[in-house]
């Protein structure tokens, strides 16, 4: 914005009284060529609404031409966040004799050009009003505005007189291209008892602009810029006490349930603590006769359930394991079939009844359909274009609602991360759409980031969201010392012609663990022991099988049968 104490010449005085009611002019200095003589006087008057109600005359010295074309600027930069905008309205035109004259308007994005029908007129009278020419400046009110904003031909003379009912206590004034600092050609404070701005202007070229400024005192009208905002990336993300309150308080929310889950999760560090040393000890009580022993597990867990509670998934692992379970169990026979040196491997799933005394779990009995459905036999290479995939869904689902049945959740963990994870993408989009609308709209974008950054951080956390019972973080303690019990060297301390049965019990939760090579190397030593066939019971190798490639064996069939069940559409984001 100016401000008449910068402008080049200041008047700051009234005229006395009984000056000359007119700027002097300089209308005798001749205009080039033998283009008539166009003059313009303009009245600016300033109600006590603050609106301007603007009168020019258009005077055509040896003719007129076809059209002339007047420019009033209608917007411009006011400071790094909005652009001012003059509103020009109620514009009308008429000749000498009070005859009505068209008027066409045309917009632009800074300027209004109305073009005047002044084909034979010696003269035109256009009326106007304009909003938003004033500024509050300390205690008093500023006119601010481009008395001229062009013409579409030189005029010769413009003069401008402001009238607001009470002396102007300053102006100033510049004329010529767009942006210029020169003076107007002449400006005072005259007019009938002080009462007027005057300013003179002469030889405008087409184009040239001429802008006043004049300051009244504390009380001569009502005004304030009509302000629109102008979009930026910086003033959209405006740092503002608000904005940065609102931020906080997101980030203090977002902690807030940090901590919380923090404290749920601690859970299990602290059931680590106190109930760990319960799993580390031999899984075995007497049973079955005298100096029998038979495989008991902390908490009676099997080893689907076991990966299931550890990562909250029900993932390949935990098939494949379940399904070795099965085998060394007795419900179903792990057959090695023949093959050439090289060549691919494959296997052979023999069903059997199973012992009478050991009751499958709902998940285990799935798994059985799943694999063999209305067959005995089922080879592992067929599987994966069988419904096997297909009936994975259900066996993945009960090992689920089995981790609520068993009170180790509150509620299945797999429902409840997907929860979250819509709850987090959709806050995200939610942020993402906000933050969209408050740049559009207003300066307070940076308040919407707060957002997406809790959306993201809900879709990241999901995961971590199933969080474990308190009995269910005991069953993890447990689990976790009987980990550390079979990593152990004392894990082997078993007595003679118990150890093949009993650490075949164990292969399976070593699957869970990451720790079957040892395990399978362990069973297959004590096979050559106490097994004068080498056969296991529950894997049976083909022709020139011996109990030393039971290791290879198991590790590729494992392997094998975790692709087959990876590539399933179920398991696949899992594997």
């Amino acid at each position: 914005m100016r401000s008449v104490c910068a402008a080049a010449v200041v008047v700051c005085a009234a005229a006395p009284a009984g000056a000359a009611t007119t700027p002097e002019t300089h209308s005798s200095v001749p205009i080039a060529g033998d283009a008539p003589a166009i003059s313009n006087a303009i009245l600016l008057d300033l109600d006590d609404e603050g609106v301007l109600h603007g009168q020019e005359t258009l005077t055509f010295g040896g003719g007129a031409p076809d059209e002339f074309t007047r420019t009033f600027t209608v917007r411009e930069p006011y400071d790094t966040a909005h652009e001012r905008v003059f509103e020009v309205t109620g514009i009308t035109a008429r000749d000498a004799a009070g005859g009505e004259v068209d008027v066409a308007a045309r917009s632009h994005d800074t300027s209004l050009d109305l073009t005047i029908d002044t084909r034979g007129a010696e003269s035109v009278v256009l009326e106007y009003r304009v909003r938003g020419a004033l500024d509050p400046v300390g205690d008093g009110v500023e006119l601010e505005w481009a008395a001229v904003g062009g013409y579409s031909a030189p005029v010769a003379e413009t003069t401008v007189a402001v009238d607001a009912g009470v002396p102007p206590i300053a102006l100033a004034c510049t004329a010529g291209e767009p942006r210029s600092s020169i003076y107007c050609t002449s400006s005072d404070m005259g007019g009938h008892q002080g009462l007027l701005a005057r300013f003179l202007q002469n030889d405008m070229d087409t184009g040239d602009r001429l802008d006043i400024v004049v300051s009244y005192p504390p009380g001569t009208a009502p005004g304030e810029p009509v302000l629109e905002r102008t979009w930026s990336l910086t003033s959209a993300f405006a740092i503002t006490p608000v904005t940065s309150g609102v931020f906080g308080l997101v980030l203090v929310i977002l902690v807030g349930g940090l901590v919380a889950l923090i404290r749920l999760r601690g859970r299990d560090e602290r059931a680590l603590k106190t109930q760990a040393f319960v799993g580390d000890s031999a899984p075995l009580l007497p049973g079955g006769g005298p100096g029998v022993l038979r495989f008991h597990p902390p908490d009676g867990v099997h080893p689907g359930q076991i990966g299931t509670l550890i990562d909250e998934q029900a993932d390949v692992v935990d098939i494949t394991a379940t399904v070795v379970d099965l085998a060394v169990r007795g419900h179903l026979t792990i057959r090695e079939l023949p093959h050439a040196r090289f060549s691919a491997v494959d296997w052979r799933l023999d069903k059997c009844p199973g012992p009478v005394d050991d009751d499958l779990l709902p998940y285990e009995r799935l798994l059985l359909d799943a694999l063999f459905h209305n067959w005995h036999q089922v080879k592992v290479s067929e599987l994966a274009r069988s419904d096997f995939p297909a009936r994975l869904t259900e066996v993945r689902d009960e090992l689920y609602r089995d981790m609520v049945r068993l009170r180790w959740f509150a509620y299945r963990p797999n429902l409840e991360r997907n929860r979250w994870t819509s709850a987090g993408i959709g806050l995200t989009v939610a942020g993402v759409a906000l933050t969209v609308l408050l740049a559009v709209f207003t300066q307070a974008a940076f308040t919407g980031l707060a957002v997406i950054i809790a959306g993201a951080a809900v879709t990241v956390g999901a995961q971590y969201m199933p969080a474990k019972t308190r009995q269910g973080s005991m069953v993890f303690a447990h689990t976790l010392g009987f980990r550390a019990y079979l990593l152990s060297p004392e894990a082997e301390h078993v007595p003679q012609g118990s150890r093949v049965r009993l650490f075949s019990r164990y292969l399976p939760y070593a699957i869970i663990f990451d720790n079957v090579d040892r395990w399978a190397g362990i069973v297959s030593s004590a096979g050559r022991d106490e097994l004068e066939d080498e056969e296991l019971p529950w894997y049976v190798g083909p022709e020139e099988w011996r109990l030393e490639d039971f290791t290879d064996s198991i590790k590729s069939f494992t392997l094998t049968l975790t692709g087959v069940i990876s590539n399933t559409r179920q398991f696949r984001a899992l594997g």
